[in-house]
């Protein structure tokens, strides 16, 4: 994830509007960033997978359709969709391991089909992530990272042998080691602007070595159209699935949970560095982006090209590098992509790019990807337990990856579930970490009742039983009733008196510390972001609020306070500790 940028160098916010030109300079930036990678995506996925040059045209010019169209949406708010940020989409390599095994088992109509069903799944999740933010845990999302990139590796690898059949043995490896060179250095020392333009020119170092030795192919780009549409390609959906189909599913399935799981960390990395002064992650944004990936994966699956979902590191670096983080720079990007789709030759000079510099770009994506589950990983603080679950789900989704133990158990069909070590691996992840959570658990306890003036009694009841079974001595248990009172005055002043919302105060004990959590339904305010602005004001009590008090009341008594709001749901976590 992205650091927030310092914020005297944000120019213009998402909700300020800059001047076209501005938009369009930034935007075509921003276009220049992701339509090399975007490309390269699309066509190592098409020619691992088997397929002709009529599904490639097809594939690469659908992309680009659908990622403008959706990076546009990103930065609006129509209804619940979009994310109001710059969150520039494409098809991403995360996609490429399955899609690849797609397309080898069925073609395109296969593709096609799993991408659809997968898209009701991501839908499902970002409609569910309240209830399933504990299931779909960072581990589990790193975990799975962790195993794309370790499965996506030999596609990577194939690609340096692929060259003409009249060109020297060692151009390959000669020209993938010149792009990933390039990668590297350009990566690690490119300062400013020049930065922004590094995929462009590692792969441009590819092309001009691959010129030397002959493997450059500029038929194609001669032949090409200046304008036009593919004539070809559209695969069409299956709607009659056979067993390939039901055999993929679960991986699909697991790329796409994780994959939102990620996409997540993005959209609030987007969050943290679009404005000047920080502000609380609004999950309801969060939601709008989900919502929108999820379009992006049901509409690839049914245009049959290779999922389409928000590019992690491209948006917070455009505003890092620019300063403009206005919307209008997301609809410039949008406008810009489905331009260039129409444009047959700007493609045909992307697709020539030879595959060892594909698979050289494609190495060091795969690397950022690995780096990127680690992180993941290690978000919550690394623990015994959280370890092992890494150390045993990842030996296994490598070990069992293209292993033949589930065809010899199972058959040729069903037998590439166990094979498949995206899925196995995720499964064992999300297994070890629920058992962790389950047998690591102190005392649980679930209330369930209307918000209203009402509750303040059976509330504190339900607290004060509490802190007697977990025997906590007086005063610790007066800081938690406490803190329940408070945190249930601050909902109240949300409230709507004529429609009191339903509530559920969840509380656990862990060591010495009690978590709760408060369920409703609001639309206002964020607590953390009302609680961050007490603390720049001034102590005095004068002149201060009923509110004001009960939230300086809570953040005394509360050692931890946390309010993310969904679409329609409020979660509310206190921490309250035994020791004060």
């Amino acid at each position: 994830m992205t650091p927030p940028r310092d914020s005297h160098t944000i120019r213009y916010q998402p909700d300020e509007s800059c001047p076209s030109l501005t938009a369009l300079s930034v935007g075509l930036q921003g276009v220049m960033l992701i339509l090399g990678p975007l490309v390269l995506v699309v066509a190592i996925t098409a020619r691992a997978g088997n397929q002709d040059e009529a599904y490639l045209t097809w594939a690469v010019f659908a992309s680009l359709i659908i990622a403008g169209g959706l990076t546009a949406l990103q930065a609006s708010r129509l209804g619940r969709l979009g994310a109001g940020h710059i969150l520039i989409m494409g098809p991403t390599p995360n996609y490429v391991v399955i899609s690849v095994l797609a397309l080898a088992a069925g073609g395109p109509m296969l593709l096609a089909s799993l991408t659809v069903a997968a898209s009701m799944f991501y839908i499902g999740l970002s409609a569910w992530l309240p209830l399933l933010r504990r299931v779909f845990t960072p581990v589990v999302s790193g975990i799975v990272l962790m195993l794309i990139a370790a499965t996506a590796l030999p596609i990577a690898l194939d690609r340096v042998g692929e060259t003409p059949r009249d060109a020297s043995a060692a151009a390959g490896p000669v020209i993938a080691l010149a792009t990933l060179a390039a990668v590297v250095m350009l990566s690690l020392r490119a300062r400013g602007s020049w930065r922004i333009w590094s995929p462009v020119m590692a792969i441009a170092t590819g092309c001009l070595v691959a010129v030397t030795f002959g493997a450059y192919d500029v038929e194609h780009i001669r032949n090409a159209k200046w304008a036009g549409l593919p004539s070809s390609g559209f695969p069409g959906i299956d709607l009659t699935p056979g067993l390939d189909f039901w055999a993929l599913l679960p991986a699909f399935v697991v790329v796409a949970l994780a994959g939102s799981v990620k996409n997540i960390g993005d959209c609030i990395a987007i969050q943290q560095v679009s404005w000047r002064n920080p502000r609380v992650t609004d999950y309801r944004l969060v939601q709008g982006s989900l919502y929108t990936n999820g379009a992006g994966i049901l509409l690839s699956g049914l245009a049959g090209t290779p999922p389409t979902t928000v590019y992690s590191s491209s948006s917070p670096l455009l505003i890092n590098l620019t300063g403009v983080a206005s919307r209008s720079v997301g609809w410039a990007i949008g406008a810009v992509m489905m331009i260039v789709a129409l444009v047959p030759k700007a493609a045909a000079v992307l697709l020539a790019i030879p595959s060892p510099a594909m698979g050289a770009y494609l190495i060091a994506a795969i690397g950022m990807i690995f780096v990127s589950g680690v992180q993941s990983v290690v978000t919550d603080g690394l623990d015994q337990g959280k370890a092992l679950t890494v150390a045993v789900a990842f030996s296994l989704g490598v070990g069992l990856d293209n292993q033949t133990i589930g065809t010899d158990l199972l058959g040729e069909t069903w037998g590439q579930l166990i094979d498949n070590g995206i899925l196995i691996g995720a499964l064992a992840a999300v297994l070890m970490t629920q058992f962790i959570e389950l047998s690591t658990r102190g005392r649980r306890a679930r209330l369930h009742i209307d918000l209203q003036p009402s509750a303040f009694s059976t509330v504190d009841e339900f607290l004060c039983g509490f802190a007697a079974g977990i025997g906590w001595d007086e005063s610790a248990a007066q800081r938690l009733r406490a803190a329940g009172e408070e945190t249930l005055a601050s909902l109240l002043q949300q409230a709507d008196d004529s429609d009191a919302p339903s509530l559920i105060v969840a509380v656990r004990h862990r060591g010495t510390v009690v978590e709760m959590e408060f369920i409703a339904v609001f639309d206002e305010q964020n607590l953390e972001d009302r609680l961050a602005h007490l603390g720049e004001e001034s102590q005095g009590a004068s002149g201060m609020e009923e509110g004001e008090i009960s939230l300086r009341l809570l953040r005394h008594y509360a050692s931890s306070v946390q309010h993310q709001k969904f679409q329609g749901l409020d979660v509310v976590t206190v921490q309250v500790s035994a020791t004060g």
